[in-house]
Order: C-alpha cells, then sequence, then structure tokens
C-alpha cells in the first residue's frame, strides 16, 4: 500500500477573507466561492489545499476547539525573488494582515519572511539570495 502526502486543511472563521489572504499569497482561487462550507483546490500538481468553516468541522466534531498559543505548523510560498518576498509581505500587510517575522536574509541563504493568515496561521515567504541556497 502507498501512502501519499495529498492534503493540507484549513479550519476559518471567516472563509472570504481567508480566501482573499490566499490570493494575495498567489493560489488560483477562483471568485464567487466564499459562501461554500468547504473549499478546495489544486495548489501544485497532486497536492491540494481546502478551507473548512468552523460550522463545517464541528458538523463532524462537535468537540472541535480552536488551537491557542504559537502556531505549530507553517505553509511555506516560494517566491521567484528577495525583492518578490518584500512585496509579498508588503502587499499582505497593507491588505490588513500581520506580519508576525519581517523580512530578513536569512543565514540559511534565503530572504525569508512570516505572516499570519486570518485565522493565526503562519504563511512563511521565501526566496533564495544571490549565491544562497536554491528555493524550494
Amino acid at each position: 500500500m502507498a501512502i501519499l502526502f495529498n492534503f493540507i486543511g484549513i479550519v476559518t472563521h471567516d472563509l472570504a477573507r481567508s480566501l482573499a489572504f490566499y490570493r494575495l499569497v498567489g493560489l488560483p482561487l477562483p471568485e464567487g466561492i466564499e459562501g461554500e462550507s468547504h473549499v478546495e483546490i489544486e495548489a501544485v500538481p497532486g497536492v491540494r489545499i481546502g478551507w473548512d468553516t468552523v460550522e463545517t468541522v464541528r458538523s463532524f466534531d462537535p468537540g472541535w476547539t480552536a488551537p491557542t498559543g504559537s502556531h505549530r505548523l507553517a505553509l511555506a510560498f516560494a517566491c521567484d525573488t528577495p525583492a518578490e518576498v518584500d512585496e509579498t509581505f508588503t502587499a499582505l500587510i497593507a491588505a490588513g494582515h500581520k506580519g508576525h517575522v519581517e523580512p530578513w536574509d536569512a543565514f540559511w541563504g534565503q530572504r525569508y519572511a512570516t505572516v499570519l493568515d486570518p485565522d493565526g496561521n503562519a504563511v512563511d515567504l521565501f526566496a533564495a539570495l544571490p549565491g544562497g541556497a536554491a528555493a524550494g
């Protein structure tokens, strides 16, 4: 039996706001799906990302509660250039999202930044620095 990684699920309090955030990060989310209770797309070949409203999750897991404290998982998005890390970070902050770690040149050879999505999930942005580590 082969078990393959295939899906990342996000539980959200505000589906429309979460989808708008991930559109800014570059996911190809169609317009007009904000009223759904479950949305999913193929983010890259073979890997889907999906969103469920809190109400949807509680329909099959009535005891579900949102985690508290710092994040335990981060989604990371590769940018083409270090400048794109800065530009995307700035665009997300300008759209009202919370920066967590300002863009910086990491010792491992990447420009790196972290923003929080509307539900407090960490979303990392990174790109190889000239002469640094390869993106991804």
